[in-house]
């Protein structure tokens, strides 16, 4: 019986170590859990306004006026998310970043998103401590060349001298394009893209080649736009979008949703000018993006509100592009890959539901 009651005894002690155990873990599991889950909204909270950075100024996509203020694409983006948080477009600050220094800022918190990087790659989504978002915007490399060379598609180039970045991707790009199209070119090297502009406005080679982004801010900083065009096709793919810290799942999904709200407004019509009107629509889709029916915004930490908040700051997708590369910059960009899956293009975002 001794033996029995000390067994028992034991027993007893051995079950609540096993108890003591689990608590002792699951509450470390909470506290490793709780600050992730909500750092970096709870910091950009606390500071009053969002910081958002891109690799470097370009005409289009990030540019400052004479008074200093920021405008493009990527800030318009930046523009969007702080709405969602803040419900007030204006709470953000924009720093251009140069080159490889744009992940360090983003890991040290000096940014809380970059809204433009490079290219999505393999080794930048898994070695960098980086999450890409999404897509914002489909690129690649393609032609620029002048309405007078008579020629609509890149299949037709041949006999033709292009300015090129010497050393890179690029040049590499070009050498197999040309070879598996049989057609005869001329390569013109430079090593950097101020250097191809210079070259092409002076004559000294037909056309350019480099990214769809880089060849519309050439565009523009000619004397006649309208003279030149970026030929359709792209002979490489590069998908560019915001990017956050990774192990922070709450602001990975606040951006994310961010860029989802702008492209899934556009596919049922919600513009910056009717988003208000249209909180009495009847249609669900448009219902749920507006906040009227059904709470998206609680399980992220924002308000009900937030996708409607966004709208009313930035407009739809469709609205954005339209803003920085319509005719009315005088440089217009085709959609392209850019538009809706619905108009035969790649941009396409999960329903909101």
């Amino acid at each position: 019986m001794r033996a029995q009651g000390e067994e028992a005894a034991g027993l007893t002690e051995f079950l609540k170590y096993l108890l003591s155990l689990a608590a002792g873990l699951a509450g470390l599991l909470t506290f490793a859990a709780a600050p992730v889950a909500a750092q970096t909204l709870d910091m950009v909270r606390e500071r009053g306004f969002l910081i958002c950075g891109a690799t470097s100024p370009l005409p289009g996509f990030a540019q400052q006026d004479s008074e200093g203020r920021w405008s493009g694409f990527d800030v318009d983006l930046c523009r969007g998310i702080a709405a969602a948080i803040f419900g007030d477009p204006e709470k953000i600050e924009f720093r251009p970043l140069r080159g490889e220094t744009r992940f360090a800022p983003l890991q040290t918190g000096t940014v809380d998103v970059l809204t433009r990087n490079g290219p999505w790659t393999e080794r930048r989504d898994t070695l960098y401590g980086a999450r890409y978002a999404g897509t914002a915007f489909f690129d690649g490399q393609a032609f620029l060349v002048p309405q007078s060379l008579g020629v609509i598609s890149a299949f037709e180039l041949d006999n033709v001298s292009v300015c090129v970045i010497d050393g890179g991707e690029e040049l590499e790009r070009i050498q197999e394009f040309f070879f598996v199209n049989q057609a005869r070119y001329t390569e013109v090297p430079y090593e950097d893209v101020a250097d191809l502009a210079v070259a092409y406005q002076a004559g000294l080679c037909q056309t350019v080649s480099a990214s769809g982004r880089q060849l519309q801010a050439i565009r523009r900083a000619l004397p006649d736009p309208s003279a030149h065009r970026i030929l359709p096709e792209r002979i490489s793919k590069e998908l560019l979008g915001p990017v956050v810290r990774e192990g922070d799942p709450q602001w990975f999904n606040i951006v994310r949703w961010t860029l989802f709200t702008l492209i899934n407004a556009e596919e049922v019509g919600i513009t910056q000018l009717n988003v208000d009107s249209l909180l009495a629509a009847r249609t669900p889709a448009v219902r749920r993006i507006l906040g009227v029916e059904g709470d998206f915004g609680t399980p992220l930490g924002l308000a009900p509100s937030f996708m409607a908040d966004i709208l009313r700051a930035v407009g739809n997708y469709g609205e954005l592009y339209d803003r920085h590369f319509g005719p009315q910059t005088g440089a217009a960009l085709l959609r392209g890959q850019n538009a809706l899956w619905t108009n035969g293009g790649q941009l396409y975002a999960p329903p909101i539901r």
